[in-house]
């Protein structure tokens, strides 16, 4: 159902399956890797109305597994690049692994697949996008056209549509990796 990709190393295609709805990849000398690529094979489709969370997971100084959410795959978004190089140091995020006895190894991290309702997906980076379009909102109410423009050496000003640009690039960025933001 599902595949993994590492810049220099063989495609991933036998996901183990650890529940009924959850499926991980390891990741051996993951400290090695910058980027992965999550991909559906396109064999299975998810069921209608599901998607799957992509988790990141590295064991801590105690070999313990932090997980931090990278984004979600879709039938309508069935790969996502994710850059997983400046996770390694950050702080674990809820996830639907915890319970699991998933065996491991201490240079090895993990590519986690949760198949959740999309609805659940769409939920769990809400913050970022409303403050994405706070922010262009807020922006855009103060664009003026340069001929209302009063001269004022004084001030700077920004066009509009370089304001656009990083919007369009910020929403980009944000589907492929939710927390992209964070590094």
């Amino acid at each position: 159902m599902f595949g993994c990709l590492v810049a220099g190393r063989l495609v991933q295609t036998a996901a183990q399956q650890v529940a009924e709805d959850k499926f991980v990849f390891d990741l051996p000398d993951y400290e090695n890797i910058n980027h992965v690529v999550v991909f559906m094979l396109g064999t299975i489709p998810f069921p209608e109305g599901m998607g799957g969370s992509v988790y990141f997971s590295y064991p801590d100084s105690s070999g313990m597994p932090v997980w931090q959410l990278l984004g979600f795959v879709t039938n309508g978004k069935p790969s996502a690049i994710f850059k997983i190089s400046g996770l390694k140091s950050g702080e674990g995020s809820q996830h639907p692994f915890g319970a699991m006895n998933i065996v491991r190894t201490p240079s090895v991290a993990q590519i986690g697949i949760s198949v959740e309702l999309l609805d659940s997906l769409a939920q769990q980076t809400p913050f970022t996008q409303k403050m994405l379009d706070n922010f262009y909102n807020f922006a855009s109410s103060f664009a003026i056209s340069q001929a209302q423009m009063t001269p004022n050496p004084s001030e700077m000003f920004i066009p509009a549509n370089v304001v656009l640009k990083w919007y369009e690039n910020f929403q980009r960025r944000l589907a492929q990796n939710p927390l992209f933001w964070k590094t």
